[in-house]
């Protein structure tokens, strides 16, 4: 069953409550802890989200004006954003996190229906309607809730959204649906988005996301 507008706006907000849950409370030695994504800490993921917000924003700007507004000017200004949040203090970065969080939410709230049907491009230059934002959203922050490693696990995250990201990434990884292994759908949701996982022969995949 393809997933819905209504259910990817329903995930982003639970998973953004999650993600904040996550990252609340962090003393500044937390923030440093190392992650399971090669080379990030608590403090590279935090700082992630809240640019995410931010590049998310910027479609939404597109889908409201025409304007061409993309994520980010480039791979390498993504890339120095998320190294200049990562030497933020944790204040700082949960005063982004909020802000950022906040000012998404909004500009969702002001999008005409004919607004949310307008084009706009991804990070990855894909073409896809202002409605694909949400769900955009909604991997980012369920996704990286399990990666502050605070007692989020892939089994904490709703099933229906599981079954939805399992279809999505397999569909960009080329996977058919012979190509998963069988198991419990967090673990397999968790092997194909490249985080540790309890499956016994699969190989290995590099992180996504």
């Amino acid at each position: 069953m393809a997933r819905s507008v209504a259910d990817a706006h329903r995930w982003m907000r639970e998973g953004t409550e999650l993600f904040l849950a996550a990252a609340g409370g962090l003393t500044e030695p937390a923030y440093d802890t190392a992650s399971p994504l090669p080379g990030w800490t608590r403090r590279h993921l935090v700082a992630h989200v809240a640019s995410n917000a931010d590049a998310l924003g910027n479609l939404v700007h597109w889908a409201a004006t025409g304007e061409a507004t993309p994520m980010y000017a480039s791979p390498e200004d993504r890339a120095a954003g998320i190294e200049r949040g990562s030497r933020m203090s944790g204040p700082e970065l949960t005063g982004w996190l909020t802000r950022s969080r906040a000012a998404l939410r909004t500009a969702m709230e002001a999008l005409t229906e004919r607004q949310w049907r307008n084009e706009v491009v991804t990070a990855q230059g894909r073409t896809v309607p202002a409605t694909e934002v949400p769900w955009l959203r909604s991997r980012e922050v369920f996704v990286h809730a399990v990666d502050m490693d605070r007692g989020v696990s892939f089994a904490d995250l709703p099933g229906d959204f599981l079954r939805a990201l399992v279809r999505d990434i397999a569909a960009k990884r080329g996977l058919g649906a012979s190509s998963l292994p069988a198991g419990p759908l967090p673990e397999v949701a968790a092997w194909l988005a490249g985080r540790p996982h309890s499956l016994t022969g699969p190989p290995r995949l590099g992180p996504w996301l």
